[in-house]
C-alpha cells in the first residue's frame, strides 16, 4: 500500500495542468450488495450452477491530494469479508473469501459550498482472496460513483457515497487453483458489485 501512495503523489506532482492544495486521507465504512452472479461450467461448457459473493460489511481508506478543478485524485483500498454463496448440490470447494479493491480515481465535485455533491470514477485491481489454500485471483477492474460531502472546517469533512465495481473477467477461465485442481471453471465477463459507503476526510 505504501508503494501504491508514494507512486500516486509523485504521479501528482509530474502530471501537467494539476496544481494541488492538501493531502487528506479518508477512512470509510460501508456495506457491499448487488453482486452479480458467475456461471459454473462443466469441461463441456455447459452450465451446471451459478456463484456470488455475500453481501457483508466492507471498510478501506483513501489517500490523495486536492485539485483545482475542484476535485481530488486519490488511491483507494477497500475489503470486504464475504462468502461464496453457491447454487448447486454438491458442497463449495471455497466458503470464504476476502475482496480487496487497489484503485487509483479521481473526484468531481459540483459546487464550492460547504455542501457538495460530487461524481467519482477508479481503475486498479480486484483480488479475490481465498481461505482453503487455493490461489488469490487478480483482475482488473474499474468503478464509478456519486456522493455527497459536507466540511465541518476547513480541514475535515464528512461523506456519503455509492459506488459500483465491475471487476473483468475471460469470457472463459478457472477460479481459485492449487497445485492439483482448480475450484470453479466460469463462464462470464464481468462482476458487478455495489458499495454504500460513509466516512469522514482529515486535510492537512
Amino acid at each position: 500500500m505504501k508503494s501504491f501512495s508514494k507512486l500516486l503523489i509523485a504521479a501528482l506532482i509530474i502530471s501537467p495542468g494539476v496544481s494541488y492544495a492538501d493531502i487528506f486521507v479518508a477512512p470509510f465504512g460501508g456495506y457491499s450488495f448487488g453482486t452479480s452472479d458467475l456461471d459454473v461450467v462443466d469441461n463441456d461448457g455447459n452450465v451446471t450452477s451459478t456463484l456470488k459473493l455475500k453481501e457483508s460489511n466492507n471498510y478501506g481508506v483513501m489517500l490523495g491530494t486536492t485539485t483545482n478543478h475542484p476535485g481530488n485524485m486519490y488511491f483507494l483500498y477497500s475489503r470486504q469479508n464475504s462468502e461464496i454463496a453457491t447454487f448447486s448440490q454438491t458442497p463449495s470447494p471455497v466458503n470464504k473469501v476476502d475482496v480487496s479493491y487497489y484503485h487509483l480515481g479521481g473526484t468531481l465535485f459540483l459546487g464550492r459550498d460547504a455542501f457538495k455533491p460530487y461524481v467519482t470514477a477508479s481503475a486498479g485491481a480486484t483480488q479475490l482472496s481465498p481461505d482453503q489454500g487455493f490461489s488469490n485471483e487478480t483482475r482488473f477492474s474499474m468503478a464509478i460513483g456519486g456522493g455527497l460531502t459536507y466540511d465541518l472546517t476547513d480541514n475535515f469533512s464528512v461523506f456519503a457515497e455509492v459506488k459500483g465495481f465491475a471487476t473483468l473477467f475471460n469470457s472463459s477461465s478457472t477460479l481459485f487453483c492449487d497445485s492439483t485442481r482448480c475450484a470453479w471453471n466460469i463462464k462470464g465477463n464481468v462482476m458487478w458489485q455495489s458499495q454504500a459507503n460513509a466516512g469522514v476526510s482529515f486535510r492537512f
